[in-house]
């Protein structure tokens, strides 16, 4: 039998999130920084009853209030942490801490996982928060074989632009920062899409610290392009990147990526995730990096109100509201 114990400190939940193959995004840090706009962080640990309070799981759960009659959503992103022996049961405590203390209209997650076993009053959503489909590679295979297994053009490109005169360092300052935020902007104003307020990117860069490193491509000491990743002690997963008109010119995004791919591959971690794949160049890009996409379970709900029906199917705010909470 499990039961629900809350967490309060930082150290304890990363270390058992790291130890246990927890995604970067069920990190303390993490929830800090939603916690600073317009969320709260629960975060809950399994313990079992028979066992001496041993802790077999953990879930991070971000809440977000709603106008009435909603209340509150709540959702969990790749996770929980657990055993999928034990998933099911975790769920369905953390189901009545939210009934209870936030009154939620649903509870959504998206596991961390290729399967997911759907349980009565359990739905697969079509609301998606993070894209379900991505390029996952397995960095635990060698360099060689990893290469093999890239489009021939995206091996050409690697080379081409690692010859460019290309310096790849990683981000120590908050100048060096802005200097990459410079550059998102002119990137989202190129693809056109919306950006998070500057303060939003600041807080992941100081509250999640170590575990989101940011990697900057220079020519003649001139910021050209950046990768920013979020990692857990087996996961690397892909934030945000841009470049600007010479990083396009010289394909810097190739030469970046694969320097952090080895990198984190020299840090011990094993799994690559590229962040997800949507319609456009992007996409086509990240899918010249491995023969095959990854699919993950997807994203699942359970109602816990009867407004449910209209938060999922009638109001057209909805989508939109999930969307905020996109990394």
């Amino acid at each position: 039998m499990i039961e629900l114990k809350k967490c309060v400190d930082k150290e304890r939940w990363d270390e058992y999130i790291l130890e246990h193959e927890g995604h970067p995004l069920q990190l303390w840090g993490w929830g800090q920084v939603k916690s600073a706009h317009g969320w709260t962080a629960e975060r809950v640990f399994a313990v079992t009853v028979e066992n001496e309070n041993e802790l077999v799981g953990a879930a991070q759960i971000l809440i977000r209030k709603l106008p009435l009659p909603f209340r509150s959503f709540a959702y969990i992103p790749r996770g929980p942490t657990i055993d999928e022996t034990l998933r099911h049961e975790f769920l369905e405590k953390i189901v009545d801490l939210i009934k209870r203390e936030y009154r939620s209209v649903a509870l959504s997650i998206e596991p961390n996982s290729i399967e997911f076993d759907v349980r009565a009053g359990w739905k697969k959503s079509t609301n998606k928060i993070l894209p379900p489909t991505t390029i996952l590679l397995d960095i635990s295979r060698s360099e060689s074989d990893l290469l093999a297994d890239m489009a021939k053009k995206t091996r050409q490109y690697i080379r081409k632009s690692a010859a460019e005169g290309i310096t790849i360092k990683r981000v120590r300052t908050k100048d060096e920062l802005e200097e990459c935020l410079h550059i998102y902007r002119q990137t989202a104003d190129r693809a056109k899409f919306n950006l998070h307020k500057g303060q939003y990117y600041l807080d992941v860069y100081n509250l999640m610290g170590d575990h989101s490193p940011i990697f900057v491509a220079y020519l003649e000491g001139v910021p050209i392009a950046f990768l920013w990743i979020a990692i857990s002690a087996d996961t690397a997963y892909e934030l945000y990147g841009g470049m600007n008109e010479d990083g396009q010119r010289l394909r810097a995004n190739y030469a970046l990526k694969w320097h952090v791919i080895r990198k984190v591959k020299e840090w011990g971690l094993t799994r690559y995730d590229f962040g997800g794949l949507v319609v456009g160049g992007v996409s086509i890009f990240k899918q010249g990096w491995a023969t095959k996409e990854t699919s993950f379970a997807g994203t699942f709900e359970k109602a816990l109100s009867p407004t449910y029906s209209i938060w999922s199917k009638v109001l057209p705010k909805a989508k939109r509201i999930l969307q905020k909470t996109r990394r």
